[in-house]
């Protein structure tokens, strides 16, 4: 008898143990898509301690309105390195957006950035061409990262650690 109730129960049971394994998860998925609550002054300090300013610049305002349609004015912090060399694509942009629906428009102009660029180095500078092949982007809250190098992974590391 005991037995039988056990087994009638089970796909209650299985249920449940399914629905908590998906909370699980979901909280697990929360933590790791959040922002934080750090100032971008904190962050932004982080990420460019790490940059290689043998390579890398600050751009102004205009570099990027020129280079990604974008203005600074817009969003509440704005962090732009870029190779002042014609000959290379490196660049790397930290921007905390002041609303989520901006996302959307910076991701793009990111992705209008890349494909631009594969057009300028095609066909004769194949290692600018892995690089952009290989730039690395997330989306962490309000917190948008893009890095065009060779040392990408490195760089998005250290932003993903400064959060």
């Amino acid at each position: 008898m005991k037995n039988r109730n056990i087994r009638e129960n089970m796909p209650t049971i299985a249920k449940y143990i399914v629905l908590a394994l998906i909370a699980g998860y979901v909280a697990l998925l929360m933590m790791n898509v959040s922002g934080s609550r750090k100032p971008f002054e904190e962050i932004s300090a982080a990420v460019s301690g790490v940059l290689d300013m043998e390579i890398l610049t600050e751009q102004d305002a205009q570099a990027l309105k020129r280079n990604f349609g974008l203005n600074s004015s817009d969003y509440e912090g704005v962090l732009y390195y870029a190779s002042d060399s014609s000959m290379s694509a490196e660049e790397v942009l930290l921007i905390l957006v002041r609303e989520d629906s901006q996302i959307r428009q910076v991701t793009d102009a990111l992705e209008e950035r890349v494909e631009s660029r594969l057009g300028d180095f095609e066909g004769y500078a194949p290692e600018q061409v892995k690089i952009l092949e290989d730039a690395r982007q997330s989306v962490r809250g309000k917190y948008i990262f893009f890095a065009v190098s060779e040392d990408a992974q490195r760089y998005l590391e250290m932003f993903a650690d400064s959060l």
